[in-house]
């Protein structure tokens, strides 16, 4: 795994080191980060630096950084793609700070990471998943040419402020190599 650039951003491999961990923290516990993708909002530097090691580190995933800036501003990754156990397939995942939403910021870190697997990990079909309300998500999803696949019922486990959380529905989506590969030509 790589540094990847970007026109506007740097996606970086985490770093099990306070300062990506006060980095994420800046924007994780904000109220409407982490409750719009299932989790709930960071408590602490610490809480965020034990996500960095526990999670991210060990998987496929960038802090998403300002260019100008260096500002740690989302968090974007390849996890196992749980529907497609025999084909080569991994699944997106993303999240940003509240004040770089509309921005158009994960849409290209999106793209890059599509490019970055389709090309140098030889994927076949990556997936991402999101909930029915997230129509941010659902709209990045849109961006990038993925294809929608159907609802999957009571598929995630999310937080949602209660002690027992909820089990949310997913809206799957998919694309092919040879789609992004149309997409990327056209670009051109």
């Amino acid at each position: 795994m790589r540094t990847i650039n970007t026109e506007r951003l740097v996606l970086t491999p985490w770093q099990v080191t306070r300062e990506d961990a006060e980095g994420l923290y800046a924007y994780a516990k904000h109220e409407e980060v982490g409750p719009n993708a299932g989790w709930k909002p960071h408590e602490s530097v610490e809480e965020s630096l034990e996500i960095i090691r526990d999670l991210f580190a060990p998987s496929i995933s960038w802090a998403i950084r300002e260019k100008e800036t260096n500002r740690i501003i989302g968090h974007i990754s390849l996890d196992h793609d749980k529907r497609r156990e025999e084909v080569k397939s991994l699944e997106l995942g993303y999240n940003l700070a509240r004040d770089c939403w509309g921005n158009g910021y994960m849409t290209e870190a999106a793209k890059a990471v599509m490019d970055y697997a389709f090309k140098e990990m030889e994927l076949v079909i990556m997936a991402v998943v999101t909930g029915p309300d997230n129509k941010r998500s659902q709209r990045v999803i849109e961006k990038c040419g993925f294809k929608y696949e159907g609802r999957q019922r009571k598929a995630y486990h999310i937080w949602d402020g209660s002690e027992e959380g909820f089990d949310r529905d997913n809206l799957v989506y998919s694309i092919l190599k040879e789609e992004w590969e149309g997409l990327s030509s056209n670009k051109k």
